[in-house]
Parts: C-alpha cells; sequence; structure tokens
C-alpha cells in the first residue's frame, strides 16, 4: 500500500499539491529523505539501516528532530505530494503538519492522503543508536555525559560505530578518555573481526577496572565434555579431574551419562525396590534372596535382571570408579572463538594477580585505619592503666564524653568545620576534670588495690552510661564530619579508603608525637616518669606524688576524649559506644606492652590487622572474627605475658 502511493504521489504531487511541494521538496533534509523514501516506506530493520546512517551522517541540524519525531511515530508521507512531515492527530479525521525542515506549522489537512510511519522496536532501537552520535557532540557536557552512560548501562553493537566515529571530535580530555575506554570496551564485545578484538583485549592487560572484567568473563565462558581420548583444538580450555578444580565424581559421571559413554547409575533403594519387585520362588534371577546380603551380590543380582530384559542396565560402583578412570573430562571455549577466549584468558589471569595484590593492599589499608582507631581508643589507657596501673573500666565512657561533647558543641556551632576544630581542646577540658574528679574521688582511696579498683570504675562506668541516657536518650546522635571529610580516596576499583579514616590516622599520629613530646620534654612527664619508676625516691626529690597521679589520671582521660570526638566522626554516638572499645583498648595495651607508649603502637597494628585478617577469613561472622582474636590474643600473652614490648628495669618491678 505505501509503494503505492508512493507511485501515485510521483505521478499526481505536481497537480494535486503544487504550493505545497515548492516550498518543502527543495529542502535539503527533505531532499535526503526522498532519496530513501522507499526503504523508509518500507519500514523494514533489514533494509532501513542506510538510510538512518545517512540522516546520522548527513551533519543537518534538522537531522536530529527528523530522527527524533520518527522514532515517536509523528513522522508522516504526504501520498499527494511525495514528501514528509511531521504530523499530530486532531481528531480521528485531521491532522496538524509540520515542515521536516523548518517546523513551520503547515495547518491542518484531512488525513485522507496520508500515511503514518510506524517503525517497530528493532528500528526505534537503530533510531536510538543513531542519536546517541548527536547526543555525543552536544555542546552542552551534561548531555554528553549522560550519553556515555546511557551506553555503558546498555552497550549494543550499533554504539561501536558511533564511538568510532566520535573519539576523533573535539572535547575535554575526561570526555574524549571515557569514549576511548568504552569504544574498546565494545570492540570486545561487539567487533566481526578477531584481530580488532584481541589487540582491544591485549589493550586492557592489567587493568583493574569492573567493567574490563565483566567485558572478559563472558568470553572465556566453558562447556564441560567427556570423551574416550583428549581432542585436540585450539578451543579446548583445559584437561578436569574428577573431585579437582570443581568437578565433582558425580557430576564427572553425569556428563559420560549424558554423552551417552556410560549407563545410568542407580540409588541403593532403587536398586532394592527393584530385586524385590523381581523376587521369584525365594530367588532373584536365579540368586537366592538369602544370600543377597552384600552389596556385591545385589549388584550381581541386579546385573543378572538387566540381561534378562527385566530391568533397565545401570552401572554399579566400581563399574562407576572405572568408567571415570577410562574417560578424559575437559572444559571447552564457547563465549567466542579460541583465540579470542585465550587472549582472554591471558588478560583475566594478569587481572587476576593484579587483583589479589591490590585486594592484600586494601586489607592492609583497613587495617592500618582499624588499628589507628584502636590506638586512639587505647592511648589513654596506656596513661593510666599502663603508667599508673589503675585499671579503669569507665575508660570507654571517657571516649563516649567526648563524643557527646561533639555533639553539643555542634548544635552550637553550626559550622562543621569550626565546630570540630572547637570540640577537640572542649572535650579534652571536660574529660580532663571528670577524670580529676574521678581520681580524687574513687581512684585516690584504691590505689595498689585491684580488684576493688576495677568494680568500682565498673560502677562508675554504669552510672556514667546511665546519665549519658537520661540526658540524651538511647537514640544514635549525630556527629558530622566537615564537608571536606565527605567521599574516599580511590586508588583504583578495589582499593579506597574513606577521608575520614585517613584523619583518623593523622590524628593518632599527631597523639603519638603530643605524647611522646609531654613525657620526654616538660617537667610534668619527667615528673610522671620519676613516680612511675620510685616513688619513694620521687617524694624525696620534692615531688608531689599525689598531685602527679591525678595529673596524669586527668591527662589520660583528656586524651580519651578527644579520640571520642575522632571516633564520634566514623562510629555512631550512644550512650553504649565506650563498651564497644574499652575490650580492644586492654587488649591494646596488654598485647603491645604495659606501660610503653610503642608498645601500645604496635599492640594497636597487631589487634587492627589481626581483626581484619579474621574477618576477611570469615566475612559472614563479626562476632565470630572477635571472639577468634580474644582467643589468639590470650594465647598470645601465654608466651609473651609483658606484651610485646615490656618495660625493663625498676619499672617492671613496680
Amino acid at each position: 500500500m505505501t509503494r503505492i502511493l508512493l507511485t501515485l504521489a510521483c505521478l499526481l504531487g505536481p497537480l494535486l499539491s503544487a504550493p505545497a511541494a515548492a516550498q518543502q521538496a527543495d529542502a535539503p533534509i527533505q531532499v535526503l529523505l526522498q532519496e530513501h523514501g522507499e526503504i523508509i516506506a518500507e519500514s523494514s530493520r533489514r533494509s532501513i539501516g542506510p538510510a538512518i546512517d545517512a540522516l546520522a551522517d548527513s551533519g543537518m541540524p534538522e537531522a536530529q528532530a527528523v530522527l527524533e519525531r520518527w522514532q515517536a511515530k509523528e513522522m508522516w508521507i504526504d501520498a499527494a505530494s511525495g514528501l514528509f512531515v511531521f504530523a499530530e492527530e486532531v481528531d480521528r479525521d485531521t491532522l496538524r503538519i509540520f515542515d521536516v525542515a523548518t517546523g513551520e506549522d503547515l495547518g491542518e489537512v484531512p488525513d485522507d492522503t496520508y500515511d503514518q510511519l510506524k517503525p517497530n522496536s528493532g528500528i526505534r532501537g537503530m533510531i536510538a543508536a543513531a542519536l546517541v552520535r548527536f547526543q555525543l557532540i552536544d555542546p552542552d557536557p551534561t548531555v554528553r555525559a549522560t550519553a556515555l552512560d546511557a551506553i555503558e548501562r546498555d552497550p549494543e553493537a550499533s554504539h561501536l560505530s558511533v564511538l568510532r566515529a566520535v573519539k576523533g571530535s573535539d572535547g575535554t580530555p575526561d570526555f574524549l578518555t571515557r569514549v576511548e575506554r568504552l569504544e574498546r570496551l565494545l570492540t570486545i564485545r561487539f567487533a566481526e573481526e578477531d584481530a580488532e578484538r584481541i589487540a582491544a583485549i591485549e589493550s586492557f592487560a592489567g587493568d583493574l577496572g569492573v567493567d574490563v572484567r565483566a567485558a572478559l568473563n563472558p568470553l572465556v565462558a566453558t562447556r564441560l565434555e567427556a570423551a574416550k581420548t583428549m581432542p585436540d583444538g585450539p578451543d579446548i580450555a583445559g584437561r578436569l579431574y574428577p573431585d579437582r578444580e570443581g568437578l565433582s565424581a558425580g557430576d564427572a559421571y553425569v556428563l559420560l551419562v549424558d554423552a551417552g559413554l556410560a549407563p545410568p547409575r542407580i540409588s541403593g533403594e532403587a536398586q532394592r525396590q527393584a530385586l524385590e519387585s523381581n523376587i521369584q520362588n525365594g530367588a532373584v534371577a536365579g540368586i537366592e534372596v538369602a544370600t543377597l546380603s552384600t552389596q556385591t551380590a545385589r549388584d550381581l543380582a541386579y546385573r543378572a535382571l538387566a540381561e534378562t530384559g527385566a530391568v533397565d542396565p545401570v552401572a554399579t560402583e566400581g563399574e562407576v570408579n572405572a568408567a571415570l578412570a577410562d574417560h578424559v573430562f575437559f572444559a571447552r571455549y564457547i563465549g567466542a572463538p579460541p583465540a579470542v577466549a585465550q587472549a582472554a584468558a591471558l588478560a583475566l589471569g594478569d587481572i587476576g594477580n593484579k587483583v589479589a595484590f591490590n585486594r592484600s593492599l586494601d586489607l592492609a589499608l583497613d587495617g592500618i585505619s582499624l588499628a589507628s582507631i584502636y590506638f586512639l581508643a587505647a592511648i589513654g589507657l596506656a596513661i593510666t592503666f599502663g603508667v599508673m596501673g589503675v585499671i579503669n573500666m569507665a575508660h570507654g565512657e571517657f571516649i563516649m564524653m567526648g563524643a557527646y561533647t561533639g555533639f553539643v558543641v555542634q548544635q552550637v556551632v553550626p559550622d562543621y568545620t569550626l565546630s570540630i576544630i572547637l570540640a577537640i581542646p572542649l572535650a579534652f577540658a571536660v574529660t580532663f576534670a571528670a577524670g580529676v574528679a574521678m581520681e580524687r574521688l574513687v581512684i585516690r582511696w584504691l590505689y595498689h588495690r585491684p580488684l576493688e579498683t576495677l568494680l568500682a570504675t565498673f560502677g562508675v562506668s554504669i552510672a556514667l552510661q546511665q546519665l549519658a541516657k537520661n540526658i540524651f536518650g538511647t537514640q544514635a546522635r549525630p556527629l558530622t564530619a566537615p564537608g571536606w571529610l565527605d567521599g574516599s580516596l580511590v586508588v583504583n576499583d578495589i582499593v579506597s579508603i574513606s577521608y575520614i579514616r585517613i584523619a583518623i590516622f593523622v590524628l593518632a599520629i599527631l597523639f603519638l608525637a603530643m605524647f611522646l613530646l609531654v613525657m620526654n620534654r616538660t617537667r610534668l612527664g619527667l615528673e610522671v616518669r620519676a613516680v612511675t619508676q620510685n616513688p619513694r625516691m620521687a617524694a624525696s626529690m620534692g615531688i608531689n606524688p599525689d598531685r602527679i597521679n591525678m595529673l596524669t589520671f586527668g591527662f589520660g582521660s583528656g586524651i580519651a576524649g578527644i579520640a571520642g570526638v575522632a571516633i564520634g566522626l566514623y562510629a555512631k554516638v550512644t550512650s553504649e559506644m565506650g563498651a564497644d572499645y574499652i575490650v580492644q583498648s586492654f587488649m591494646t595495651v596488654v598485647v603491645g606492652g604495659v606501660g610503653n607508649i610503642w608498645g601500645t603502637l604496635l599492640g594497636a597494628t597487631m589487634v587492627g590487622f589481626l581483626q581484619k585478617g579474621i574477618e576477611w577469613l570469615n566475612p559472614s561472622n563479626t562476632l565470630a572474627a572477635q571472639t577468634y582474636m580474644i582467643l589468639f590474643i590470650i594465647f598470645f600473652i601465654q608466651f609473651r605475658p609483658r606484651g610485646i614490648i615490656p618495660l625493663k628495669g625498676r619499672a617492671a618491678e613496680v
């Protein structure tokens, strides 16, 4: 019908619609449509390609609108003039038509002589691919990026030529890099020549991108097969052995049965039922039932029945093993031609090695990050417990107090950067005062009485938790990090670390430097070391041990408060948050060596790496990972009860 209309249009068009033809026929876009009018009207996916390509390659600004309106089924053919127009249905019998070149409204006309183009889904897909080319050369960077995102989500073979055409065009370096990479990925999937695909595969050697592995993995798809002898051919991926390399003996025998190389096997229950159903005069195939007490006898009886045709022949256990030994099993490439599959396998092997290395590096970064958090939590305890010998079970609550101090500051100072800067010294002051008060009211009366100290500080811990619940409630409170700490430092698709964790690591290093400075370069540090080594001698030199103990406990508590601000940026702030770190803090100090800051650093590193390593081995159960870690540390201190770096000399004897 459409061809008849076009023929009539050629004969009658000049007579019936001369003004309209004079108005539209000379437009370049109309001329181009007329050149391909027959295949456009036919609307066959097999033949429409040249017309769509001609429009896409024309460079005419009107071509994009034509393709979009054609895709939306808004393009019609005027049978009277043979020209193409855009049209909208006004009612059942009337159309409003528009010039394809200018978009000018040509008025309302009867629809008797107009035939609508209705591209099917296949043609609409081809038009969509052609439209991508216009989007990729759009001056708006957002439109270009959106087009690339669309291709990445749902690539098609038609996109390959589009990307190749755009690859040499103008654009920002980032845009052209994305185009070039996407073109190579689509070459791997859709190129017709094996050499092109192999070159593209080799260009990605060692690339850690997830998109590369997604493109390569389908190429190395294999099918398991079995044969009497090992076949030759480039499509053979490798030989497999039953019960090795992921091929079970049962699956291997199923391959033999499916290939017609062995009879099916039978279960013991099915064999027993078959024998029972064929008992005649107390015997099965002439074999007395009383003798069928062994599997060998039952196999013999079943084989005898199979020879008579009473049951289907099946393989016995011995025959199964013999069949597995007499045949070979192998994998055959089916995802791509052999040369392409082999190139993909080599590239995936190289990528796999780099992935393993980078996963190890990522695990190490996670271990360092966790070690930094544990060091921050434990450094204050290293002073109160390691230096003073006080078992402070309320140490976690000082961490909690510091985190809540940061939360309160952020309610007053909405600037997150300024609030964190203010919260750090304020948290130190609050927890220093709380530590001094606790030492004056509780600890000073319990020196050299560890059990009573433990019980008393445990009670203080419960009281502080309840006080926090009464003030702030049980709901977790946010301690928001500044905007410049959002996101992560991404090295590649495997290795990344959040900026907050980097900040905590830097803060841990600063704390270490501050502790060393105070202990080795200040009078307070000198007096603390003197009281730690020999309180009586220090007192005889004019040092007040009671005052030093108070300041030392306050200093350790103040550092715990600063650690609470840092940890609050990373973890939830609740009244129980201190309990999440008290066990790890004690383990860090004990493992590293009581009273030694370098030992605390090594202990935090060991505990952090150990926990991350166990979680990697058992990722589905973090509670089990912590249990294993505690058991390992108990085992460790059996051999090094004084820790990694024990105190030496007189201080170790105190």
